[in-house]
């Protein structure tokens, strides 16, 4: 086996994943560098944090990784960088040609990746190619200020969000959220007053709100190798969201998928743009017309893609064998969990919680046959990662989950949904 140094960046949940991920394929603990600790990889034995305050962005992010490019200047195996936030890719990818010369970066070059992560980009991306997606309406600051921001074009419920997230974070207001479901006229004007009267400049987008539950979602996976060819892809069903404000859309339980058609939709996608790494995609099924409406692309592996590992596709694996192997370019591209019988739920919550606020419909019994039979895995509770001081902060981490469904899930999720 050839060898090679993964570094991951952040400290999150991701991470911790695409440190199990690592262990679990190589026996390997890996290193990871971040602004700050989180606790999803606190304790651990399997992941080292290095905390560089200011690592996050820009110029603090680059004056680390001037001196870790002189560190692994001679060093003899791939480094593989590895982004586990929208931040991390973004400067990976802006700073793609200084960091290629000592480390591998498997990412998209930066004019495309800002095309990606607007998402008036992705939507123009998605026009070109022919991806649907939800009817959307840009509200600008200046609509605002002049009242046609007012002329909504859809029929309530509607759904917002901010199209930059990296400013939404430094606005705050009473009832502020990652993404709103409005249900009225009178609440769209208050909300839209919130948001401009408490400093945020950029584009809202508002979008025809697709009917149904968390379990209309879907949630896809891909790798794309160093030659623009998708390797893998693998489908998952959330069946549950996280209704807290800030947290709103983090899947919170996957059951894994299978769908021919929505595969080679995503393939030829991907192809198409020359795109290159892990891609993850929110899709949600539109019973009006039968078709996924495509949300956005997040250019690196998400915060819940363990389930991709847990389901026999190791997520990190992909890159060894593409880097450090090369050994991709002849294989197959491999289309997850055709087999029923080998399916793993996935699960970020205490099993009760699932089973109380889960949506009762045919996806949800067939998570609980695999509960039952033993089937299920979390990112988090990993046997060969498992101190006690690490077991009891994970333990009161999935803890805390009932205060927040207790708190949140009817205001946030209940009311809107056809039950």
């Amino acid at each position: 086996m050839a060898k090679f140094t993964p570094i991951l960046l952040g400290s999150d949940i991701n991470v911790y994943g695409m440190a199990r991920s690592f262990n679990e394929a190589y026996g390997i603990k890996v290193q990871a560098w971040a602004a700050t600790q989180l606790a999803a990889t606190r304790y651990s034995k399997i992941v080292d944090v290095e905390v560089h305050p200011g690592f996050s962005e820009d110029p603090g992010f680059m004056e680390v990784m001037q001196e870790k490019i002189k560190e692994y200047k001679n060093h003899e195996e791939p480094v593989i960088l590895i982004a586990c936030g929208d931040g991390y890719a973004e400067l990976l990818a802006k700073h793609k040609q200084e960091l290629e010369g000592t480390f591998v970066v498997p990412y998209i070059d930066y004019q495309l990746l800002e095309k990606l992560i607007s998402k008036e980009g992705f939507y123009e991306v998605c026009e070109e190619y022919g991806l649907p997606y939800p009817k959307t309406k840009i509200i600008k600051l200046a609509d605002y200020q002049d009242g046609s921001y007012a002329d909504v074009p859809f029929a309530f419920p509607v759904a917002l969000k901010p199209e930059d997230p990296v400013s939404w974070l430094d606005v705050q207001f009473e009832g502020r959220k990652k993404a709103f479901v409005i249900k009225d006229l009178a609440e769209f004007k208050d909300i839209v007053g919130k948001i401009y009267t408490n400093g945020y400049k950029e584009d809202l987008i508002l979008q025809d709100f697709i009917p149904g539950d968390d379990s209309n979602m879907r949630v896809l996976n891909a790798y794309v190798d160093k030659n623009h060819q998708v390797k893998m892809m693998c489908l998952g069903h959330p069946l549950l969201e996280d209704p807290t404000p800030q947290s709103i859309g983090n899947y919170m339980a996957i059951l894994p998928a299978y769908d021919e058609k929505l595969y080679e939709t995503v393939q030829t996608f991907l192809e198409k743009i020359n795109y290159v790494g892990m891609a993850n995609f929110d899709i949600k099924y539109d019973a009006r017309d039968g078709q996924y409406k495509f949300f956005e692309i997040n250019l690196r592996q998400g915060r819940s893609s363990f389930y991709v590992t847990l389901n026999g596709y190791n997520l990190a694996k992909w890159y060894v064998d593409d880097y450090a192997e090369d050994t991709l370019a002849g294989q197959e591209t491999v289309y997850a969990n055709k087999l029923e019988s080998s399916h793993m739920l996935w699960l970020g919550v205490p099993e009760k919680i699932f089973k109380e606020y889960a949506v009762d419909n045919e996806a949800k019994q067939a998570a609980l046959k695999l509960i039952d039979a033993g089937q299920v895995g979390t990112t988090v509770f990993y046997d060969q990662d498992s101190s006690f001081k690490r077991w009891l902060l994970m333990k009161y981490m999935f803890h805390n989950y009932y205060k927040r469904f207790k708190t949140y899930f009817q205001v946030n999720k209940g009311q809107y949904f056809d039950k």
